[in-house]
C-alpha cells in the first residue's frame, strides 16, 4: 500500500507542477493581455484546485497512516527534529504544502469573488504563484533526482 500510494503521490507531482505552470500563465496572458475571464479560465483553476486536493489526500494518508518514515519520526519527535531528512518529511514538508493548499484555496475563492477580469486574473495569479514556489521548495528533489 505505501509503495501505491508514493508511486500515486509521485506521479501527481508531476500532474501538479503541469497543470500550475499551464494556469499561470494562461493567467499571467489574461492579466497582462487585458483579456475576459473564460469560462476556460475558471476550468484551469478548478483542475489545478482539484489536482491539489487529490494531492494532499494522497499526502495525509503517507503522512497520517502508512509512511514508515513518519512513523519514525512520530517515535521520537526530538531525535526527528534533530535529523534534517526526518524533520523534513515530519514539519517541513508537511507544512509547506499545507500553506500552499490554503493558498490555493483562497486565492479560489476570492477570484471568483472578483468583480473584473483583470482582478481575477491577478489574484490567481498572486495566489497560485506564491503557492507554486513554496511546492517547488516543498519538494524533496533529493529523492527526486536520485
Amino acid at each position: 500500500m505505501y509503495t501505491g500510494l508514493l508511486h500515486l503521490h509521485n506521479t501527481l507531482r508531476w500532474i501538479i507542477l503541469l497543470a500550475a505552470l499551464i494556469t499561470l500563465l494562461k493567467y499571467f496572458i489574461g492579466w497582462f493581455g487585458q483579456k475576459p475571464w473564460e469560462k476556460s479560465d475558471n476550468i484551469l483553476g478548478i483542475i489545478f484546485t482539484s489536482l491539489m486536493d487529490l494531492q494532499f489526500l494522497t499526502g495525509i494518508t503517507l503522512y497520517a497512516f502508512v509512511s514508515p518514515i513518519t512513523e519514525a519520526a512520530f517515535q521520537d519527535f526530538g531525535a526527528a527534529m534533530k535529523n534534517a531528512d526526518l524533520r523534513f518529511y515530519a514539519v517541513e514538508h508537511f507544512a509547506m504544502m499545507l500553506i500552499a493548499i490554503a493558498l490555493v484555496h483562497i486565492g479560489r475563492v476570492k477570484s471568483k469573488k472578483a468583480s473584473t477580469s483583470k482582478s481575477k486574473f491577478g489574484t490567481s495569479l498572486l495566489f497560485f504563484g506564491i503557492a507554486y514556489i513554496i511546492i517547488l521548495a516543498a519538494i524533496p528533489w533529493q529523492r527526486v533526482i536520485a
